[in-house]
């Protein structure tokens, strides 16, 4: 019998899906498979040592950084094995991966290929570096989806949970409906790998997962599609589904701002079937700025999505890309303002007003021009783009401001109080030739949940993890 391992370092704080889903098909291919979430569970090295295959789920940028140490760990323990990467970042750093050990990479929909590699037991066999720039690893289209296999993965309470407003906290579960987007937005790390293309999950694949999930306890469920509304009915089939078996169960979901506008009548569609908020990627306030992004969206369409979601009695989590090439220190003081104004401080986690424009391989926004003005080689070591801000005062404020989330993150300290730390510090460091003033009195109190998990405050494995692989 073959064996197989798979690997996710980090996935924002729930069970991972990248690990159940290919989990369920190889073992239905008799294949015999452990997984092991190690932002919470040490690798067993038995387990690794015997494996004809070993999968790295990678995705997104944290969890790529954090598996670089990983690899090379599991490459010492077994050097027969085959090592592939899978998910959004592995075709993206195919060829990093591939120095480091990894003998296949496999982007968009991995289950099957996951199938075929371990059936095919190839070893760590040498491949040519220049195979991984080839369309054949990455893998577009329909395919019949199976129920995850979860049981050997840490119990959905050890995982991120979600506080009420008051104060009672609920047990997170987490499923996709669909992969992928329909949209090109510069910035975004689907769309190297989907290029405008998106897959459903059956209906009835996603009902058993959540259906599982429950009898593990979960009392609220993320979906982690990329964007909900891009089958709204296969969307809103799911959710009235959901809502018929478990009218007492929440969930939330992330939609763009422009299908947010686009499709407000299915907005009391959600409020009425359990949907207590709705993320959104908003980036910027800046029309210039998402211009450059390619968004697909407005200032003013982001104020439209505002209403209709109070209009609908639903909470809005935007979220941003606050430092850009682009950005001013007056634009980054407008973006604060503005959030102040729409009464959205306390719906807004501080860590978006920290976040800096990410610059992977192949992203989108390498096509422009005053993106290559500012970029530096590309670093191995961070896997992206340095770029440097033309105003270094605006870099040395996003530093500043990220030093402020952090210590709030780790003291628990109110968001109000942390905006009212990062508008002082926006303030100084425009100077006192332009003050603006800002009343927060009439902020309202946070009504929203709250995701517990502090999302890309994980940056680099810990001490512990490290020597947990060796």
């Amino acid at each position: 019998m073959k064996n197989a391992v798979l690997i996710s370092t980090y996935e924002l704080g729930h069970q991972p899906f990248g690990l159940a889903s290919p989990a369920a098909w190889l073992e239905n291919a008799g294949i015999q498979t452990r997984c092991f979430d190690l932002s919470l569970e040490q690798i067993d090295k038995n387990a690794i040592r015997s494996a004809d295959l070993v999968g790295f789920y990678l995705p997104m940028h944290t969890a790529t950084r954090i598996a670089v140490p990983v690899i090379s760990a599991v490459r010492e323990m077994n050097s027969n094995a085959h090592l592939c990467a899978f998910g959004l970042y592995a075709p993206m750093n195919a060829q990093f991966l591939h120095r480091l050990g990894v003998n296949s990479v496999i982007g968009g929909e991995y289950e099957s290929e996951l199938v075929k590699t371990a059936l095919e037991s190839p070893g760590s066999r040498a491949v040519d570096e220049h195979d991984f720039n080839s369309p054949k690893e990455i893998h577009i289209g329909k395919q019949q989806f199976l129920r995850p296999s979860r049981q050997g993965l840490p119990a959905l309470d050890q995982y991120a949970y979600l506080t009420m407003p008051d104060g009672s906290k609920r047990t997170v579960g987490y499923t996709e409906a669909s992969r992928g987007c329909k949209h090109l937005c510069r910035h975004c790390p689907i769309v190297p790998v989907y290029n405008g293309r998106f897959v459903i999950v059956q209906k009835d694949v996603v009902i058993a997962d959540i259906r599982q999930q429950i009898e593990a306890g979960a009392e609220h469920f993320t979906f982690g599609d990329p964007d909900f509304f891009n089958g709204t009915g296969h969307a809103i089939k799911i959710v009235h589904k959901f809502h018929e078996l478990w009218p007492d169960l929440t969930y939330d979901v992330t939609v763009k701002v422009e299908h947010l506008v686009k499709f407000e009548k299915y907005l009391p569609v959600l409020k009425e079937t359990g949907c207590l908020f709705v993320i959104s990627a908003v980036e910027s306030v800046d029309n210039a700025i998402l211009e450059n992004l390619d968004k697909g969206h407005t200032r003013e369409d982001f104020y439209d999505a505002v209403a209709l979601c109070r209009k609908h009695e639903l909470g809005l989590n935007p979220t941003f890309v606050a430092f850009t090439p682009w950005i001013t220190l007056e634009g980054y003081r407008d973006l604060l303002r503005t959030l102040a104004e729409l009464d959205l401080v306390e719906s807004v986690t501080p860590v978006q007003l920290a976040i800096r424009l990410l610059i992977p391989n192949k992203s989108r926004v390498l096509e422009l021009e005053s993106i290559q003005k500012v970029i530096e080689p590309f670093d191995d070591e961070n896997l992206c783009y340095p770029w440097q801000h033309p105003d270094p005062r605006v870099d040395k404020l996003q530093v500043f401001i990220e030093e402020i989330v952090e210590k709030a993150c780790a003291e628990d300290t109110p968001r109000l109080k942390v905006f009212e730390k990062i508008w002082e510090a926006t303030q100084h460091a425009i100077g006192n030739s332009d003050p603006v003033i800002l009343d927060l009195s009439q902020q309202s109190e946070n009504s929203l949940p709250i995701l517990s998990e502090p999302w890309y405050c994980c940056a680099e494995p810990t001490k512990q993890q490290l020597e947990s692989f060796m």
